[in-house]
């Protein structure tokens, strides 16, 4: 289950034992299908056949993962060494983060999902009324999902990922003749280069037409609501993340976070850093920065500016405390208390957008009502 840690948005936020990508041969890249923003991912076509490449499936790889799509009932092409063979189009599939859970929604698969661990986190509507039907088996924890269950389910295939290139319980499910593919969209450092992976999930399915027009329509909001927010001179200056622990947490200035802030008009406080990843500060750096910000966006799980001020009274000397201008993003939940943000962010990173500039400029979107995110009472 992942309730996807690389986006908690201004929150906090193998050496697998694969075999080095092999490459197939007379393959040639379909003309309807191409990638504008992703990275990690590769596709070409033989035949009818796909071959999927996901060069990076985990942070620091040295190798990826290649997958052979081959239709139903065709024979698998020759040269396929090193390639995982999966029959399209997928019958069932078993996710593990709840990312996945839009990709197939938009492309209207979501009857495809038959199993998740921890299902209580997926906030989707059809999936949930799926859940409660008892279509979608919950799978156990994710790091130790329940293999037994699994081999009952016996899915054509689990979407998975990896943080640490940690593969042994996806070996173990291979094992049992079930294929795993791994989405590393959250590696992806342009927002829309995340909502690009549901062409991924499309080539699973042979929706890639349906995926474009998805993504087309996506991109094109994301892109006006940019340029709305570069008309902009003034710029408010932004702080995000709290204390964890003996450290303030942050997204770094090339983080994922850090490229909505500066698309949606902001002037996040540590966009000249250079680091993608998180940043770990004291108080007093932080403080001696940020304590007159205009904004202070991603406050963890804080609900209200009470509980901000419980976890530590320091943060009322900070001026948006003060001046009641602290957002947090957990506006949208499922019936069950799974984070919409954390679900659907990834696809709809031009919906967190204009999130950001109602919050930072909102006579620019006058009738725009906040989604993901609201102000701290």
């Amino acid at each position: 289950m992942r309730s996807r840690l690389p986006l908690v948005l201004f929150i906090l936020m193998t050496s697998c034992s694969e075999k080095r990508a092999e490459t197939l041969v007379n393959l040639k890249t379909d003309a309807t299908f191409s990638l504008r923003y992703a990275q990690g991912f590769k596709v070409s076509y033989r035949g009818n056949a796909k071959l999927v490449v996901v060069g990076l499936p985990y942070p620091g790889a040295r190798s990826g993962f290649q997958y052979l799509l081959v239709p139903r009932g065709e024979p698998i092409p020759e040269n396929a060494q090193g390639a995982r063979i999966i029959s399209i189009p997928l019958q069932s599939i078993v996710c593990t983060s709840t990312s996945h859970i839009p990709l197939l929604d938009y492309l209207g698969e979501s009857n495809k999902l038959t199993g998740f661990p921890s299902p209580d986190y997926i906030s989707s509507e059809n999936v949930r009324a799926r859940i409660d039907s008892g279509f979608v088996q919950d799978m156990g924890i994710d790091n130790s999902m329940n293999l037994e269950r699994l081999a009952v389910l016996n899915p054509d295939v689990v979407m998975g990922y990896t943080m640490t290139g940690d593969y042994g319980q996806f070996k173990k499910m291979e094992e049992l003749g079930i294929p795993v593919v791994i989405n590393a969209e959250y590696l992806e450092k342009h927002p829309l280069g995340r909502a690009e992976w549901i062409k991924f999930m499309s080539l699973f399915f042979n929706k890639e037409h349906e995926a474009d027009s998805i993504f087309n329509m996506i991109e094109k909001s994301y892109l006006e609501t940019k340029q709305q927010a570069d008309s902009i001179r003034l710029k408010p200056t932004v702080l995000s993340g709290i204390v964890y622990g003996d450290a303030w947490f942050m997204p770094g200035g090339q983080n994922y976070a850090s490229r909505l802030l500066r698309d949606a008009g902001c002037n996040y406080l540590w966009q000249d850093d250079h680091s993608h990843g998180f940043l770990e500060l004291s108080f007093e750096t932080v403080f001696e920065r940020a304590h007159a910000a205009d904004l202070w966006i991603g406050v963890g799980s804080n609900a209200t500016l009470d509980d901000l001020q419980a976890l530590d009274h320091r943060y009322t000397k900070f001026k948006p405390f003060v001046q009641r201008q602290v957002y947090t993003s957990d506006n949208k939940l499922g019936a069950t208390g799974g984070s919409e943000l954390l679900e659907l962010g990834y696809l709809r990173p031009d919906i967190i957008l204009k999130d950001l500039v109602k919050i930072a400029h909102p006579g620019l979107l006058p009738n725009y009502q906040l989604y993901f995110h609201r102000r701290l009472d």
